[in-house]
């Protein structure tokens, strides 16, 4: 019997289908016209070399991003997500609460890292963001990776967590704050996400736009140690890791 394996699923899957399949029309519209063109079908003109041309260089470049978010779903964010995971320097008992975790990427890899501590991973599950996106697909992610027993899985909003004020050792979140519609919005999850985080703990964010504003919002939080590390291309915008830390309470 073949064991489970983890499966993260594809990010934004309705853009990579859109892609795909207006570079296969394309390219095949400009590969017809070609062979049309070669067994004198139709008579060569400005317009069918246009479409020629148009059809294979653009239809080739729709393919070629539609490869590219196809490989950073599949490979490339597995090495991001570690990347921002390591850095921190961790003990292995922390309480981590990863933030839009979809199928659990951060969450599971957090997971392997605190034997002594617990992962909770909380989304909205909105398929649009991510193919299969639901708390059973983590579970069974979990569950393939061997962390299941240190995994819980929670619905809800990243502008209003359902956690008391500094629950967490350790706050992540990777490629969903974006998915916010305004700016508005992100203020105010970045506010939940320092909020629950505990005095001295950590905050670790990656995302593919806004990486700057989430930087000088923790800045004027009362964050240290605040940095980005970037430019970094996944999927096609260039995104930027952010990690900062929550100042420990006075002794």
């Amino acid at each position: 019997m073949t064991a489970a394996r983890e499966d993260y699923g594809i990010d934004a899957p309705t853009v990579v289908r859109t892609l795909a399949t207006i570079g296969g029309v394309l390219v095949t519209a400009g590969a017809a016209t070609f062979a049309l063109l070669h067994w004198h079908v139709v008579g060569r003109s400005g317009l069918t070399d246009v479409l020629r041309i148009n059809g294979l260089a653009n239809g080739g470049i729709c393919l070629a991003m539609a490869a590219w978010m196809l490989a950073s779903s599949r490979w490339l964010k597995a090495r991001v997500a570690a990347r921002l995971l390591d850095a921190r320097r961790w003990r292995g008992d922390e309480q981590v609460l990863d933030v839009g975790c979809g199928r659990g990427l951060i969450a599971i890899q957090a997971a392997r890292r605190v034997p002594g501590g617990r992962v909770t991973g909380i989304d909205l599950w909105q398929a649009r963001d991510l193919s299969g996106n639901t708390p059973d697909a983590l579970r069974a992610n979990a569950a393939a990776a061997g962390v299941a027993g240190r995994v819980t899985v929670d619905t809800g909003d990243a502008r209003s967590l359902p956690y008391p004020d500094g629950a967490f050792d350790v706050v992540t979140s990777m490629t969903a704050l974006h998915n916010i519609p305004d700016a508005a919005g992100r203020r105010t999850a970045v506010a939940e996400a320092w909020r629950v985080t505990k005095p001295g703990g950590q905050i670790l964010i990656f995302d593919i736009r806004h990486g700057g504003t989430y930087a000088g919002q923790l800045r004027a939080l009362g964050a240290v140690d605040v940095h980005t590390s970037g430019p970094i291309l996944l999927w096609g915008p260039v995104g930027r890791r952010v990690w900062a830390s929550k100042p420990p309470r006075p002794s």
